[in-house]
């Protein structure tokens, strides 16, 4: 599986943003695709995740301001980022998986393919 994302920028706070992950890969609908995110001099801290089923899961941070989705169609997960705040700021990463228990979806250490990072900045 390989995994393309896209859609960072700079946005002032209070604004949107939406990150792609497309993926090739015909078994890429099996897969638990996570959003995790990386801040200067900090290790890669979980964000949000979907499962082949549609479960989701977000870090308490964004729970309400972000929405992960995933379109099998297309072969790509979206996370749409609302009222974006300053502590957003970080190269966010889309990582894929498979046979991701619960208690894992959050560890960076469960997904097995990585596609490069996206900046995001959000201006104060």
């Amino acid at each position: 599986v390989q995994l393309q994302a896209s859609g960072g920028g700079l946005v002032q706070a209070g604004g949107s943003l939406r990150l792609s992950c497309a993926a090739s890969g015909s078994t890429f609908s099996s897969y638990a695709v996570g959003w995790l995110r990386q801040h200067p001099g900090k290790e890669r801290e979980f964000v949000a995740a979907i499962r082949s089923t549609g479960t989701t899961y977000y870090v308490d941070s964004v729970k309400g301001r972000f929405t992960i989705s995933r379109d099998n169609a297309k072969i790509t997960v979206y996370l749409q980022m609302n009222s974006l705040e300053p502590e957003d700021t970080a190269v966010y990463y889309c990582a894929a998986g498979t046979r991701i228990i619960m208690t894992m979806i959050r560890r960076a250490s469960s997904y097995a393919y990585w596609g490069q990072g996206t900046q995001v900045t959000v201006s104060s």
